[in-house]
């Protein structure tokens, strides 16, 4: 138990808050701290913090962001990717401004009732927001845990979880929860770094076993591999006095709820405009009436956690409005694209061709 009160004692030593100022630190309003928690599920600081302040300054209660409309949301969004946290955003806030009466959750249990709140955010915000003795288990906790008390458990098993679960739980502050759980996330953020970890000015160096074994790189220890799919999207954007054809992807898949070109989804983007044509009859009953094609684009590509998609975008004016279109396909003008909200493949084919489009 002595290294863990050397862990504990030290860390809240270094702790300043002043050295990394953010806005939903030190606050205790929970809706906001909720909203900073779902934003940096996945995303880096430097990145989710434009959206936090336009996220509160756009929806300052948490029943305006319940009966904000869903394209608005998603649009507010857009750039954040893994856009089900928007989904579980709008679901949880409207849970609370219509089941609990607009109030926010005020135990552990009550917020992780929440749609999209794990462990770890339920952590977070119920120590922040109410100082309850919850301990954060998140990648920079991992991180700091596996190297200080050299644990090689892979963190993505069952048991890893466990193990580290029950290490934190040990380590924590209860009297002072908020503080400790900010202190352990920014320690892992600023000192205890995945490549480059600043060992030399470490306050926990003179305990730290991974330092010591020389093991910094081969810790926290992950088992799982990720393989990636690839996907081939061939989008279709049809042109009609001064007009466009957008659809949502209503699917279970990536991107739901966001809008895009009319897709056909193939083995490879090698294909002919009369092979397109002939899919396109196929699978969305569409025959094209007289046309122009402008040319196929250069291949746009967009990294996913478990996917990468490859696109190529088809430009089409159409001399005629085709005899029906899919119930799920939209026209509308061309300078309205701004007001959807796109994958970010789409929006670099937009923001390169936006000359030609708006």
């Amino acid at each position: 138990m002595k290294h863990h009160r050397f862990f504990q004692e030290n860390l809240l030593a270094w702790y300043h808050p002043e050295d990394r100022p953010l806005p939903w630190k030190g606050i205790q309003n929970p809706y906001h701290i909720w909203l900073s928690e779902i934003i940096l599920q996945q995303t880096r600081v430097e990145q989710g913090l434009a959206y936090y302040l336009r996220f509160v300054e756009t929806y300052p209660s948490i029943q305006d962001l319940a009966a904000a409309p869903d394209d608005e949301v998603m649009k507010l969004w857009e750039g954040l990717g893994y856009y089900s946290r928007a989904r579980n955003l709008l679901a949880a806030a409207r849970y609370v401004a219509h089941e609990l009466g607009g109030v926010f959750p005020t135990s552990y249990e009550g917020i992780r009732l929440l749609k999209g709140v794990g462990p770890y955010t339920a952590a977070a915000i119920a120590s922040f927001a109410y100082n309850l003795p919850h301990a954060v288990v998140d990648g920079n906790v991992f991180r700091v845990l596996a190297r200080f008390f050299g644990i090689s458990t892979p963190q993505d098993t069952t048991e890893g979880k466990k193990q580290f679960t029950e290490l934190a739980e040990t380590l924590l502050d209860a009297t002072q929860a908020g503080r400790y759980n900010q202190a352990i996330m920014d320690f892992g953020a600023t000192v205890c770094l995945p490549r480059n970890p600043q060992c030399k000015t470490c306050p926990l160096q003179s305990g730290c076993v991974a330092l010591k074994e020389q093991r910094i790189g081969e810790l926290p220890v992950k088992s799982k591999k990720i393989v990636k799919t690839e996907r081939f999207f061939h989008y279709l954007v049809f042109n009609f006095e001064g007009q466009v054809l957008i659809q949502k992807r209503e699917e279970k898949d990536i991107w739901q709820e966001l809008y895009q070109f009319p897709l056909l989804e193939n083995e490879s983007l090698e294909q002919s405009w009369e092979l397109l044509q002939a899919a396109l009859l196929e699978n969305n009953g569409l025959t094209l009436p007289s046309h122009t094609l402008r040319s196929g684009s250069k291949v746009f590509q967009q990294l996913l956690t478990h996917q990468v998609v490859n696109a190529r975008f088809w430009e089409i004016d159409l001399e005629d409005l085709p005899a029906s279109i899919p119930a799920n396909w939209l026209w509308i003008k061309r300078g309205a694209l701004n007001k959807y909200a796109f994958p970010k493949v789409i929006d670099r084919y937009l923001g390169d061709r936006a000359l030609l489009l708006l």
